[in-house]
């Protein structure tokens, strides 16, 4: 049973209450919410993958926050990490964005400057909708080629992907409720590119120890965004917080 500290009214937190807590503010932009789970001793993987550190509640989160978006936004590394292959919500979830006016299922992009994925991939093979890979203009011609045949291939920067042309891409497409779901170094572009709105962590109660990655990489201090909690839930020891930037 998911309940809230913040704000503190220890009430059980429902799937309605989750949509209204999670809910993405209206605006005329593209918005930007990060989504990671991380160890108390900030490890963001258990065994290579971030999946061992979830539990339940993490889970139901999780489920809302794909329900809610207009596109799941990736990197590659986490692609070839963790799969992605085939439907990212259930026919519950298809039903409810459908009756809130969305898509069946969220629209999918990944981040690949140098378009290093295999497109014979389930990611590929099984995909709900076309993926849409961004990328940068001087992405080899030949898996840009390749990928073309599976799916939308865009550049959004010259030598590099910028978060910035990503966002421009993802709203002239009618997308702007982005959920990224990883991996580190795109968190540590969009920080660097003041390009983050939100970030929710959930903490799991488990020290890991070992020498995996932190939820973002690449930034510096230099680059650090304020946040301020909106939101605060727990269920069996786990911290499930909600940040959005201040100002």
């Amino acid at each position: 049973m998911i309940t809230s500290l913040v704000p503190a009214t220890g009430a059980p937190v429902d799937d309605d209450a989750l949509h209204r807590i999670y809910a993405y503010p209206v605006g005329d932009r593209p918005y930007v919410r990060f989504n990671f789970v991380a160890a108390a001793d900030g490890a963001a993987t258990s065994g290579g993958f971030s999946a061992g550190l979830g539990n339940d509640g993490d889970q139901r989160i999780f489920a809302v926050l794909r329900r809610l978006a207009d596109v799941v936004l990736v990197g590659a590394g986490t692609i070839r990490a963790e799969g992605y292959g085939g439907e990212l919500v259930d026919d519950d979830a298809r039903a409810w964005r459908r009756t809130h006016g969305l898509a069946a299922h969220p629209a999918v992009a990944v981040i690949s400057g140098s378009l290093a994925l295999d497109p014979s991939t389930d990611f590929f093979r099984r995909a709900p909708v076309r993926p849409l890979v961004l990328t940068s203009a001087s992405a080899p011609a030949d898996r840009r080629a390749a990928l073309e045949r599976v799916a939308d291939v865009v550049d959004c920067g010259a030598d590099t992907v910028e978060a910035h042309a990503v966002l421009a891409e993802l709203g002239r497409r009618g997308l702007p409720r982005i959920l990224c779901e990883g991996g580190p170094a795109v968190l540590g572009d969009f920080t660097r590119s003041g390009a983050v709105d939100e970030l929710c962590l959930s903490i799991s109660p488990l020290l890991v120890g070992g020498d995996g990655p932190r939820i973002a990489v690449g930034s510096s201090p230099d680059d650090a965004l304020a946040l301020e909690l909106s939101s605060l839930l727990t269920e069996d020891s786990a911290l499930y917080t909600l940040y959005r930037r201040t100002g």
